[in-house]
This record gives structure tokens, sequence and C-alpha cells, in this order.
């Protein structure tokens, strides 16, 4: 294998036996894939564990982007963008729809999968560990594992659970626990029980998914949990969906109800400039506007959403966006290495 394309080529075939089954471990010739000279850290990035696969599939709730993934797809489109390490999360339904028992093992399970494909694959990826939500017990023994044993670089939460976004009492152990280990919670849209169907003919993704990453951000503002919980690192997907426009709308809802004020002692804004936002799906230059009106380039990270979207479309938009070069890598990578430190050895450039 004396060329790049047939390192490639080995690559591909490796992939195709997915992560667990490798018999040998390749790290200098990982190391000369395009990935690494780039060194972008996409922290968007999902990837469907087989037997969380066999639960949604045996429910007609996999999708064909679920059905169709492979760790041969995922390492080709992280190539091609030139991303050298991605987080891998669970994307929605998550274990939403199972009950407590199941919750937890599928969790476990998918979890112990992604950690075993950053093993196979050095380098290359990150973990999120997912929750069983359902069970607030079993998530902080959940917390305990992934971060502890599996050395997971954070917690990926859905935005809401049934009608209860990430502010609810509910979840305040969870928020505490977090807040304790100054972890890194990234969350993901779904679509919430009061919302579905109401245009019949468009996807949930287009409108849906938006607002309610604004109503998980807006309930933990107003909850008091960002107050209460200054030391999570929250990643926010696709720009704060419609946070940004209604920037001066949150700013103001204090002030209308005076109940809301005690929750947010250090200032809406205070809040929302110390959160951070991935760039999936808003590349485009009119959420980058407000986005980057609202916080600084400092809380801005690279997400591509695969495989919903390509990573080399992303770069793609954030190139054509106008960011300067010392921007680019700052968002690409730098970004995401202050916040999770153990990322520069895996991302290597």
């Amino acid at each position: 294998m004396g060329t790049m394309e047939s390192r490639r080529d080995f690559l591909r075939t490796v992939g195709v036996l997915g992560a667990g089954t490798l018999a040998c471990r390749v790290p200098d010739l990982l190391a000369q894939t395009p990935a690494r000279s780039a060194g972008r850290i996409d922290v968007h990035h999902h990837v469907t564990p087989p037997k969380y696969l066999a639960e949604l599939a045996s429910r007609n709730l996999a999708t064909p982007d679920m059905t169709s993934w492979s760790v041969a797809k995922t390492l080709d489109d992280m190539d091609k963008a030139g991303v050298a390490t991605s987080v891998a999360s669970v994307t929605s339904p998550a274990v939403s729809f199972a009950d407590a028992d199941l919750a937890r093992r599928v969790a476990r399970e998918s979890n112990e999968w992604m950690a075993s494909l950053r093993r196979d694959y050095p380098g290359r990826f990150g973990l999120f560990a997912m929750l069983p939500v359902q069970d607030v017990d079993g998530s902080l023994k959940e917390i305990e594992y992934a971060l502890d044993t599996l050395k997971a670089d954070g917690i990926g939460l859905l935005t809401s659970y049934g009608d209860k976004w990430l502010g609810h009492t509910t979840y305040a152990p969870i928020m505490d626990e977090l807040n304790r280990r100054k972890a890194v919670l990234y969350t993901h849209p779904t679509l919430a029980n009061c919302c579905r169907g109401l245009l019949p003919e468009v996807a949930p993704t287009v409108i849906e998914f938006g607002t309610d990453t604004s109503r998980t951000i807006t309930d933990i503002v107003f909850s008091g949990t960002a107050a209460r919980c200054p030391d999570v690192n929250f990643i926010f997907s696709h720009a704060g969906g419609t946070v940004p426009f209604l920037t001066e709308r949150l700013i103001q809802a204090p002030v209308i109800n005076k109940n809301l004020a005690s929750r947010v002692p250090n200032g809406v804004l205070h809040e929302l400039k110390r959160f951070y936002y991935d760039t999936a799906w808003a590349y485009n230059a009119v959420p980058l506007a407000a986005l980057t009106k609202l916080v600084p380039i400092s809380q801005i990270l690279y997400g591509s959403d695969y495989p919903y979207r390509t990573g080399a479309g992303t770069v793609k938009g954030l190139t054509e966006y106008g960011f300067t070069q010392a921007q680019l890598k700052a968002i690409g990578r730098d970004n995401a290495v202050r916040l999770m430190p153990r990322l520069a050895n895996r991302a290597s450039v």
C-alpha cells in the first residue's frame, strides 16, 4: 500500500468490517489520511450503533439514512471535508421511544459501541454518550460510567422528552451532576409531542427541530438552570435554532414577567453568549450573520450533521461566508480543543 489511493481503499475496506471487528490497529496509516492535514473536529456527527438500529427498525422508526450508515461511508465523508475527528452521537429519537428498562440497556449498549468505534479507529472519533433520561437515577449511573469508565467527551441529550424540556425540574439532578463535573452537554433537537402534524407536508426538521432547540434554550435560561449550573458547557445544534432572531424578545421576557428576573441574575445575554453553537444546517449567510452578532467566534463549533448533510458542503458554506482563515481554524478546530482538550491528541494536525 505505497500510494494514497491504496491507503484510502484499505480504510474503506476495514470500515466495512465495522467497529469491534478490526483485527489490527493502523494508527500510522491513519495519520497519513487527508483529514489529518486539515484537523477539523466535527461535534455534530451521527452514527448508528447496530443494536440501537435493530430496536428502531423493530418499531418502524429507522430512517433510510440510519439503515444505510456505515463506518466506511462516514470516514469517506470525513476525509473529503478534512475532518480529523468526529464526536459521535446518536440522533433523534435516541431512547425516547423506550421504557426505562429498555432505555438503560440501549443507552449502555450504544455508548459501549461508540467507545469501541473510537478504539478501533484511533484518532478518528470522540463520544457524546446517551442517557436513559426516563430514569433519572439510571442516568446518573450512566453519566458516571460514560465519563469515568468510557472516558466520553461529553453527554448527548435531546432537546425535549415528551413535553419536558431540559430546564424541567425532573432533569435537575442530571444538570447538577453535569455541573459538578464541569461536563460538556451536547443537545440535539427532536419533535415534541405538542407539535406533531402541524404542517403535514413539511418535514418536522424544517421548522420544529429549530423551534425545539429554541424552546429548550429558553427553558434552561428561564428555569434558572443556566444560572444554577454555570459550569455545564452547553452545545446547541443548528446555530441555536431561532434563538438569534428572538434575542430581543428573550432579553425583554424578564422585564415583562418579573417572576423570571430572579432566575437570570446575570442577565439573559450573559447566558446566551456563554453557550456554544454548532454550524450544522446553519452555514447559510443569513443564520451565520445572526449568530455572529449574538456570540463571538470562540463560541461557534464546526458541525456537519452527517449523514443528513455532508461535511464538504458545510466547509464550502463556511468558507464562502467570508470568515478569515484564523476564524475558520477557530470554528473548525481550536474552539473544540479548548472545550474538550483530549481531542487535541486525537485530532492531530
